[in-house]
């Protein structure tokens, strides 16, 4: 049976093909009922012992863009951000917009002094409400996960600054939450510590409601990674400029100019941008 091939991950594992996997991407990018079915079909025609996941995502896209542009933008939203690299600068500015969308005032790179040592913060978002301090793990391929030692950690930062009062931040006040956010996954065992110690994890798709994808498509805040119309080299001076999302770029198109990008690509950008927040 097709369903028994081998596929190997990014981790270098080797794994059976479930094609509720696929169907799964499929539907977050909100292809219709029948495209997927097309395309699980043709995929599971086109698979081969030792394809990787890589060859089955792009093998989709491109099937995916056929049918529908703007939905093959959505399903390459993953990789749109593993592409904001190398660097975790740009990642820290995105999840930095992402809270200020969700009410927060927000701040990066900021040290803030325990009880025993000073740490270097991330993302620090606060409203009047709550105060959150953010720790921003990003990975340049898709089969590194965050695991248990990352977990750990980052718990102790938290717990040596969950005692002390901070006035940077509208009033005196303690921290409320310490967040780790990554872009890739968890390993099980850094999600069952979390779990036990009452800590915020936020993966590429954990936890199932409010993971990283929800909260880029809920904002409407994709990075600027995610267009095909402008060339690599584009979007990085771009991102050196300020522009790490879609939203940005439109609300700057000064800036797509500093940046040399020709005007004929900048009308298929602002173009493309409709079609992803449509």
């Amino acid at each position: 049976m097709q369903d028994k091939i081998l596929i190997i991950k990014a981790t270098g594992e080797r794994e059976a093909f479930n094609p509720l996997k696929l169907r799964y991407s499929l539907e977050k990018a909100k292809a219709a009922p029948e495209i997927i079915e097309r395309i699980l079909t043709h995929i599971k025609m086109e698979l081969k012992e030792g394809m990787t996941t890589r060859d089955i995502y792009s093998h989709a896209f491109n099937l995916l863009e056929r049918e529908s542009k703007p939905i093959a933008l959505r399903y390459s939203l993953r990789n749109a951000v593993i592409e904001m690299g190398p660097t975790g600068f740009p990642f820290e500015q995105l999840i930095a917009e992402i809270m200020c969308v969700k009410g927060f005032e927000t701040r990066t790179d900021f040290t803030a002094k325990g009880e025993c040592v000073e740490h270097e913060i991330d993302v620090v978002a606060w409203n009047e409400n709550r105060l959150i301090m953010i720790e921003a793990k990003f990975h340049n391929e898709f089969g590194i996960k965050s695991d248990l030692k990352t977990a750990l950690y980052v718990k102790a930062r938290w717990g040596d600054l969950e005692e002390k009062e901070f006035d940077t931040f509208g009033q005196k006040r303690k921290l409320d939450e310490g967040w780790l956010i990554t872009n890739t996954k968890f390993t099980e065992q850094a999600i069952r510590y979390a779990l036990c110690r009452n800590m915020k994890l936020i993966g590429w798709n954990f936890p199932q409601k409010g993971n990283l994808q929800d909260l880029i498509e809920d904002t409407g805040l994709h990075p600027i990674t995610a267009l095909k119309s402008i060339s690599s080299s584009h979007k990085k001076a771009l991102m050196e400029a300020g522009i790490i999302h879609v939203k940005q770029f439109t609300e700057n198109l000064d800036v797509a100019k500093q940046c040399n990008i020709p005007s004929d690509k900048v009308e298929q950008a602002v173009l493309e941008i409709k079609q992803i927040l449509n």
